[in-house]
């Protein structure tokens, strides 16, 4: 296993541990609010962040697992060949629009960041804590396609989705 996917599976367990957090903070703000009344001011806002941020860093690992959803009903009808360079035409689309969406995800949390944009929220934390998973979950994405880019030749991978149908 190669650094970045070492990483990328890191980034997927931290991924995993946030929502599981999400799960119990959203099951205390519901026994809260409904058995006690007493709403919390932190929970549904907290549970979304967990939420995003936990999405968005498993996206790299699950890639190496196979587990993004695919429609491949008709690339599984191909011959092999032409299945593997659906496979890296798929792989080089997923680098390309990672790259894009981190390189501006980036720049949008950047800015935030220096203007000190806050959420607007009760909790009123600052923006680029939520935003900045963009480009840390989607560069992860990146790099990782680059590596099953690489790997691609030597296995014997046709489809980036599960096998199943």
């Amino acid at each position: 296993m190669n650094t970045i996917t070492f990483v990328s599976r890191i980034a997927c367990t931290v991924g995993a541990v946030l929502l599981a957090a999400t799960g119990v903070m959203l099951t205390y703000e519901v026994i809260a609010r409904y058995f006690f009344i007493r709403p919390t001011i932190w929970a549904a806002e907290l549970s979304q962040l967990c939420l995003i941020w936990g999405c968005l860093l498993a996206m790299a690992y699950l890639l190496t697992l196979r587990r993004h959803i695919t429609v491949n009903a008709v690339t599984s009808l191909l011959p092999y060949n032409a299945q593997k360079a659906c496979a890296f035409i798929a792989l080089a689309v997923i680098v390309v629009f990672s790259a894009i969406v981190a390189f501006w995800g980036y720049d949008i949390a950047h800015d935030s960041f220096v203007r000190g944009r806050l959420t607007g929220s009760l909790l009123n934390y600052p923006l680029w804590i939520a935003e900045a998973s963009v480009p840390i979950g989607f560069g992860l994405l990146m790099l990782q396609g680059v590596v099953e880019l690489v790997q691609l030749p030597g296995s014997d991978t046709t489809s980036l989705g599960a096998t199943h149908e």
